[in-house]
């Protein structure tokens, strides 16, 4: 049987030595082979799609269309973070379109006078609001053993109704607060732009420098230091694509940035902590990962718990940016957009595969479609049939991939 390359991968060397760059482009260019292609369709993907609106559309690769893609990303992105958790665990949450709209509604609400809440205290209630949620949610799932479809289509139901309770005969409620209509309309200046590349470049090269360091002098293979510092010198690059883009229209968006801390945040608890290794492992076979001592039940429920929170962060994140809540808000095709971000990016819909940073990419294919088929003015029974087939192919991919890992394993 051939050898797996996860076990050529860990396989310790002397100390102070890693693999030549001939040899990781070789067992890289394996990997790929094997089935690992990692997030290259969605790349490949994103190329086309750009050339395809750009040649109906010369206003598509514009800078303030780019600006306009992050802010029209950017509240599905949020929400597709928490949806990554779910699916890594082998799980399904379809109620997070309406929890986004609970705790937009109740923010908006207690920002209203009299009596008027601070902004802070809002959205802080408004995001335990949605937290509790989904504690609720898990806790119905684990005790009863009732599917997550079935709780969450469930879900998705009442909250539906919760959000037309609250805003009532209101029909739309205006956000007044400037506070909260600039999470998603503010732009900074462009030196806080450029402030801010370098130093997200500067941290990304420490931390990478840093985990190479460590891992040469514990005497394991590692990655060579002419590809750790293409990975700095790409993501540098990018930054520095990205700022002087936005820096040509209005500015990098507040929203981006915002989104860039949380994605950093929950990629370190789910790659960096032992709750993420939890994640995982109930993922890839749950009855094991209870036989190796986790709580899986607790583990659940705190999956359902940051689905929902992250929900309810995506939801203020949309409220902002169309200033405003209506009966129509966690409608429409936000429930599809947030999934399809997240298994677009390359996490498994059977669980235990998948990245949180994966979750932009795929966010930004839906913004790009989106945003190219409304330049084109396109109806939106097509947009609904262009959008669902970009899913169809996701998927299609996934399970191809899948069949590939397991061929080498079965010869």
């Amino acid at each position: 049987m051939k050898e797996s390359f996860q076990a050529r991968n860990s396989q310790p060397a002397a100390a102070g030595i890693s693999r030549s760059t001939a040899e990781y482009i070789r067992n890289y260019w394996l990997r790929l082979r094997s089935g690992e292609i990692g997030s290259w369709p969605t790349i490949l993907g994103l190329i086309v799609i750009a050339l395809i609106f750009q040649s109906q559309n010369q206003n598509f690769l514009t800078a303030r269309n780019f600006v306009n893609l992050i802010v029209q990303m950017a509240g599905y992105t949020v929400i597709a973070i928490g949806v990554v958790y779910v699916l890594l665990v082998g799980e399904i949450d379809l109620s997070i379109g309406y929890v986004s709209a609970v705790a937009a509604v109740f923010m908006v609400l207690q920002l209203q006078d009299p009596p008027g809440w601070p902004w802070y205290a809002a959205v802080s209630v408004a995001l335990l609001l949605a937290a509790g949620i989904g504690v609720l949610h898990g806790i119905i799932i684990t005790t009863f053993q009732v599917p997550s479809f079935i709780v969450s289509l469930a879900a998705l139901i009442a909250w539906n109704g919760t959000v037309l309770l609250l805003i009532g005969t209101s029909g739309t409620v205006i956000i007044q607060d400037n506070v909260i209509v600039g999470i998603a309309n503010h732009f900074l200046e462009p030196a806080w732009g450029w402030a801010i590349a370098i130093a997200a470049t500067f941290s990304f090269a420490l931390y990478q420098i840093q985990h190479w360091m460590v891992r040469r002098r514990q005497g394991f293979v590692e990655v060579p230091g002419v590809i750790v510092l293409l990975r700095i010198l790409v993501l540098g690059a990018l930054a520095a694509g990205v700022v002087f883009i936005c820096n040509r229209d209005r500015g990098v968006p507040f929203v981006g940035v915002l989104l860039l801390v949380l994605l950093t945040g929950f990629t370190i608890l789910a790659s960096k902590t032992r709750f993420g290794r939890y994640v995982y492992a109930i993922g890839d076979n749950k009855i094991a990962a209870r036989r190796a001592g986790i709580d899986v039940k607790r583990v659940l429920v705190t999956v359902f718990m940051i689905s929902s929170l992250m929900a309810g962060a995506g939801g203020i994140v949309l409220a902002s940016r169309l200033r405003s809540v209506d009966t129509a808000a966690g409608g429409g095709n936000l429930l599809l957009n947030s999934i399809a971000a997240a298994v677009i990016g390359g996490t498994s819909l059977f669980g235990g595969s998948g990245r949180v940073p994966s979750v932009l990419l795929g966010a930004l294919v839906i913004a790009s479609v989106e945003n190219g088929m409304g330049l084109l003015r396109l109806d939106a029974g097509v947009q609904f049939i262009i959008t669902g087939f970009v899913l169809l192919m996701a998927v299609l991919v996934d399970a191809v991939s899948r069949q590939n890992r397991r061929q080498p394993q079965q010869s």
